[in-house]
């Protein structure tokens, strides 16, 4: 998400890993309950691209990865090629962007990455990278979806952790908030609210059980304010950023249309909050509801949300 969030307001239940599914197939929609294995890639997939904020060309190869491994990116280009987990503790800063730290090495950008890795369900990959940034691709995470999909998703011999929230948690900043509520299935809902005419105020919420990531999520892509272009650049970021990778709103219009849903900014913010919650792990059976928050807050309340959450398994 490159548009600061809302910053100009109008005025592994069971480690949930998310269904894989085409949304017009109602039958491959799982029952997450089902879903008690760990997974990893069939193979290895590869994609090479440019940094949203760096501008620097990365190539990103996934790798499967033995149960209990988690996510990892490991920096190759670095002495040593460190690892660095994703996981809420290694949470460095999150400018416009979600970046995780392990001593001196960083790895920047990963939310769409991330959101498709627990999207189409997995829970153990290694993720070389040859830079400091995930490649933005299209500004959306279906490029990574469609190459995990191409791989494959295979169980493991290994069972996931079941992850229960025992009442409603909230983490709030002004009248931005992101809470977990728990509930008979798992949904994210999420509300914006912008200035600008073409944005506004939008809504999506959206359940694994009803529509697949793939179809309902991954396609959204990320947005910037037209005003806030030249600033950003100023402070060193967007470097990357194109006509090509990102939708661009400037008032009442969009300089670069067509969408690929009514409300996509919105849908694109659920995806970042998808990323970020999966630095968790694994997700609780409840409903994540956010409005107007950030990958500073999203990241702040899963850092704040894990001591009410119980693991086992």
């Amino acid at each position: 998400m490159i548009s600061p969030p809302n910053s100009q307001p109008h005025a592994a239940a069971s480690g949930v890993s998310l269904p894989l599914s085409d949304e017009s197939n109602r039958s491959d929609r799982l029952d997450l309950s089902e879903q008690s294995a760990q997974c990893t890639l069939a193979h290895s997939v590869e994609q090479t691209g440019v940094g949203l904020h760096s501008g620097v060309s990365v190539t990103v190869r996934i790798h499967p990865a033995d149960p209990h491994a988690g996510r990892c990116f490991r920096r190759v280009d670095l002495p040593n090629a460190p690892c660095i987990s994703a996981t809420i503790d290694a949470v460095d800063q999150t400018t416009l962007s979600t970046e995780l730290r392990a001593g001196e090495a960083t790895v920047r950008t990963v939310e769409h990455l991330l959101a498709a890795l627990l999207g189409v369900g997995i829970d153990n990959a290694l993720i070389e990278i040859d830079g400091p940034e995930l490649p933005l691709l299209d500004g959306s995470a279906l490029p990574w979806v469609d190459a995990i999909q191409r791989a494959g998703v295979v169980p493991q011999a290994a069972a996931r952790s079941t992850v229960t929230l025992q009442a409603p948690f909230w983490y709030q900043k002004g009248d931005a908030f992101v809470a977990a509520l728990p509930a008979p299935e798992l949904r994210f809902s999420y509300g914006i609210d912008f200035a600008e005419q073409a944005i506004g105020n939008q809504w999506h919420s959206w359940s694994p059980q009803q529509d697949s990531f793939a179809a309902a999520i991954a396609p959204a892509r990320t947005f910037v304010l037209a005003r806030q272009i030249d600033h950003l650049r100023t402070l060193g970021l967007i470097k990357g950023g194109t006509l090509e990778n990102a939708l661009v709103c400037d008032g009442d219009q969009w300089v670069n249309p067509p969408m690929r849903f009514a409300n996509e900014p919105a849908r694109h913010k659920l995806l970042d909050l998808v990323g970020d919650l999966s630095l968790l792990g694994a997700v609780p059976q409840v409903h994540f509801l956010a409005y107007k928050a950030s990958h500073h807050l999203h990241t702040q309340f899963a850092a704040q949300l894990r001591p009410q959450l119980t693991y086992s398994g």
